[in-house]
């Protein structure tokens, strides 16, 4: 059973399993534009050790990427800028499978070291950073609790980054929520029924 929620986020990061591509140009050509997966929706994460997560595909549902301002970084650094939707530099694009982003690697020295270390494979994944608005949490008989973002509220980056699938999650705001869900879905005292009980004790001795 899962029950949708509210919940007063704090920014998380996630990172995911999903590849980094340099996009093939024409023969001859040398492509600088990288691309990739920040997530892709109802993919169950690894265990965060007391929790799985999962993303709905109603999750975008919330935001206007046309008005969102999203950076592309390297390992969610802000010194290490990349692109960014405001300069037109970075674009977003929700599809079937996710949230798929494309940029133009910078002629900068971070851009031409990514570039490279993505050529070589010794970088192949994405993250991003975000915060929830809605929530809801069930309880699996195999995998435990199992949390599913069903709308965000903001996103702030995707990111290239060294570490692949939840190295460096921040959790602070999902032990919150679910802390919350627990609370509100406890079994209610029976204290009528305690009571009852204890008048019929107390008439049987009598």
């Amino acid at each position: 059973m899962s029950k949708e929620k509210k919940v007063n986020s704090e920014k998380e990061t996630r990172c995911f399993h999903s590849s980094i591509e340099i996009r093939a140009k024409g023969e001859g050509e040398e492509s600088r534009t990288i691309e990739g997966y920040a997530f892709k929706f109802d993919k169950l994460s690894r265990n965060f050790g007391w929790f799985h997560e999962k993303i709905a595909r109603s999750a975008m549902n919330s935001i206007d990427l046309s008005k969102e301002d999203v950076v592309a970084l390297f390992n969610h650094k802000a010194d290490f800028v990349l692109a960014r939707t405001i300069s037109n530099t970075l674009t977003l694009e929700v599809d079937d499978t996710g949230l798929k982003y494309r940029f133009e690697a910078p002629n900068t020295t971070i851009g031409n070291d990514l570039l490279e270390m993505v050529k070589r494979q010794d970088i192949q994944h994405s993250s991003f950073a975000f915060t929830v608005s809605e929530d809801s949490w069930e309880e699996d008989e195999q995998l435990g609790d199992i949390r599913t973002i069903t709308k965000f509220k903001r996103l702030y980056d995707v990111s290239p980054v060294t570490h692949p699938a939840y190295l460096d999650t921040e959790v602070t705001a999902a032990k919150r929520s679910f802390e919350q869900f627990k609370n509100e879905n406890k079994p209610k005292p029976l204290h009528g029924a305690i009571e009852a009980q204890l008048i019929i004790n107390q008439r049987k001795f009598n």
